[in-house]
């Protein structure tokens, strides 16, 4: 795939999307500041693989405040990795993404969430297989539903992948964070773990151009 030819279309994917929903766009806006002008916060949860190169791409957006790497799209309460590994839980490895949306928008996080993983690959990110690293998205409201789903609808229509897009999209029910030896993992890891330098750093030097100008000074 030519990453800058698909990072235009997915671009105009979004200002597409932005024009259909419009009028929630503008609902969206307006509910930026509550009543007393405070600046607020969403939430956005994205499986796409291995939480910590998720988790490493997501943290340097600018207008990302935090980035969680835990488990999603299960039942049983308070997952441990062990038995999120068996594939047999029904959780997927995610992040949850909490940003600030007058300077990040839920369309831009969409956008690098469809460059940085092979939505098309089913319960397989490279290496690493079962279903707790199939592609999600878990959305928290109405609008995350149908931008998503615009997305995906779009996206199979353009052919800019080979194969049909299999993300999940599903209602956000539950979060765990993970253990805390997961959280900031690229970061406290880099030099130690060699997972980092071969499969982490390329994806990340691939995001950081595609990508250059959303990321945090």
């Amino acid at each position: 795939m030519n990453h800058k030819i698909f990072a235009g279309l997915i671009i105009l994917i979004g200002i597409a999307a932005g024009c259909v929903a419009e009028t929630q766009s503008n609902k969206m806006s307006a509910s930026i500041y509550d009543s007393a002008g405070t600046e607020r916060t969403d939430t956005a949860t994205f499986a796409t693989g291995c939480f910590w190169c998720t988790e490493a791409v997501f943290e340097q957006l600018n207008g990302v405040l935090k980035v969680t790497s835990g488990y999603s799209g299960g039942k049983k309460p308070n997952p441990s990795y062990e038995e999120v590994s068996t594939g047999t839980s029904g959780y997927a490895e995610c992040v949850q993404v909490v940003y600030e949306p007058d300077k990040i928008s839920y369309d831009e996080l969409l956008q690098v969430f469809f460059e940085v993983h092979d939505p098309t690959s089913l319960n397989k990110q490279g290496a690493d297989e079962g279903p707790q690293y199939r592609s999600a998205i878990f959305y928290h409201d109405a609008a995350q539903k149908d931008k998503s789903e615009y997305y995906i609808r779009e996206l199979n229509k353009s052919g800019a992948y080979a194969k049909l897009i299999v993300t999940e999209v599903a209602p956000f029910a539950r979060f765990y964070a993970a253990e805390d030896y997961h959280q900031d993992y690229y970061q406290n890891n880099k030099y130690s773990n060699p997972y980092c330098a071969v499969v982490i750093r390329p994806k990340l030097e691939k995001f950081q151009k595609v990508f250059a100008k959303k990321l945090k000074n």
